[in-house]
């Protein structure tokens, strides 16, 4: 029997509900051919969600529900330069900024399947620099808050004694996730610089040889992150 024969029967599907657990189950059509650290980010990615999505939903919740006026995003989150306070300005950089990164981290995954390391590697590494930049500036922010305004997560003296709270919880747990995808965009610098996704090398987070798959399952993760904070963006 020919090796299309095999595969032909192989993939032949079953009638009814039978063939449709069957086909499923194991794994003919969903998930064939689909990396296993591929397969886990989109399941660890879609938990994310949830989690994200529960926090959202609070805040709307706690902001609906609340008696006390809540505080206005323009005032709150305004920067002033030459005297003249500018609303949301460091907000809107720190979307450009965010959204300037997952460019450059597409055009990593572009590059690594291309087996072109240098410009990955410089892409990454760019990446990485935008990504900390992103950081830098939401500690400002909480500085900002904390120090000069006097926010805190059981109060707030600008309104509602809410904000704090929901505030720091989903900034806070935002800039977690983009400083652990700061950290392996240095460490995936590293091993392209180094060589080791050409060489198949292990180590550095991987038990089997590298290869460039690699680079766009940590841009999925990015992605996800800049995607989420266009909500954060739009919620607050």
């Amino acid at each position: 029997m020919s090796t299309e024969t095999m595969a032909s029967d192989s993939l032949e599907l079953k009638p009814g509900l039978a063939g449709f657990f069957d086909d499923w189950s194991s794994d003919q059509r969903a998930f064939k051919g689909v990396p296993w650290g591929k397969a886990m980010m989109w399941i660890f990615l879609v938990s994310d969600t949830f989690i994200f999505g529960c926090f959202l939903a609070s805040y709307m919740t706690v902001r609906m529900s609340t008696l006390d006026p809540w505080p206005s995003p323009s005032e709150v989150f305004a920067l002033s330069f030459g005297g003249a306070p500018i609303p949301l300005i460091l907000i809107a950089i720190m979307t450009f900024v965010l959204i300037t990164s997952s460019g450059t981290m597409a055009l990593a995954v572009n590059y690594g399947y291309r087996k072109n390391k240098w410009v990955t590697f410089w892409l990454l590494l760019a990446t990485a620099v935008l990504g900390a930049t992103v950081v830098g500036m939401q500690v400002f922010e909480w500085s900002k808050l904390i120090f000069d305004e006097g926010v805190r997560p059981w109060g707030n003296p600008m309104g509602a004694a809410q904000f704090g709270s929901v505030f720091f919880m989903v900034t806070g747990f935002h800039g977690f996730h983009v400083s652990i995808g700061v950290i392996f965009l240095f460490i995936f610098s590293y091993k392209v610089a180094r060589g080791h996704l050409d060489t198949q090398k292990a180590g550095w987070f991987t038990k089997r040889g590298g290869n460039y798959e690699e680079i766009e399952i940590l841009g999925l993760y990015w992605h996800f992150v800049d995607l989420v904070w266009v909500f954060i963006f739009a919620f607050f």
